[in-house]
């Protein structure tokens, strides 16, 4: 990422308590977070550095921050925080309004693993320990995906659900298009691996057209 960003400026969309952007200020990068939870921020705000870090409170498909960016970013599936395509697709667009002309963004998010249910089921065992047990159940005709967690703690149970909408590679990209920007790169993971038929995330750069 801090390649990327080289001496421009981040936006970190859903910025939580600071675990991406803190190493990145430390970069001597500037870094702009939007996050929903003010909970989140107010963790962050405990954090040494984090009073280099602006935050906004806001829905990162449509807050806007003042100022343009070289790069902003979207890690660890966030992407299907958004429960409905004209969300993800509000998204693109108000994040091509933050960049500077060819400013990345960056997304990281799963791989539907549809190949991996059998015909006619809708639910996949993604953790099953002692301790925890995690299911995705899946609504194919509506995109729709909710993650259930069970977990035993000190002798309780604690359960919660997690509403998402999956979303294509190529339903990305088009979302992009539809933005100005066009796919610069694609990889499997962080160490720039190709992306394959097997891979299982991907981490694709789309950047602003000129």
């Amino acid at each position: 990422m801090a390649e990327l960003v080289g001496t421009g400026a981040a936006l970190e969309l859903g910025i939580g308590t600071g675990r991406l952007a803190l190493p990145l200020r430390k970069r001597g990068i500037h870094v702009h977070g939007i996050e929903l939870s003010p909970a989140m921020v107010a963790k962050l705000r405990t954090k040494p550095g984090s009073g280099d870090i602006g935050v906004t409170i806001g829905n990162f498909a449509t807050a806007r921050v003042s100022g343009s960016f070289k790069v902003a970013y979207l890690v660890r599936n966030t992407i299907m925080n958004l429960t409905t395509q004209d969300e993800q697709v509000q998204c693109f667009s108000n994040v091509a309004a933050h960049l500077q002309p060819r400013g990345c963004f960056v997304i990281e998010v799963m791989v539907p693993e549809l190949q991996r249910l059998p015909p006619g089921e809708t639910v996949r065992a993604f953790t099953v320990t002692p301790t925890h047990l995690g299911f995705d159940w899946y609504d194919i005709a509506k995109q729709g995906l909710i993650s259930h967690h069970d977990w035993v703690i000190d002798g309780k149970l604690e359960t919660f659900s997690l509403p998402f909408r999956y979303v294509w590679p190529s339903e990305l990209d088009l979302m992009a298009r539809l933005a100005g920007m066009r796919l610069r790169e694609r990889w499997c993971d962080w160490t720039r691996e190709p992306f394959t038929n097997n891979s299982r995330q991907h981490i694709s750069v789309w950047e602003k057209c000129a």
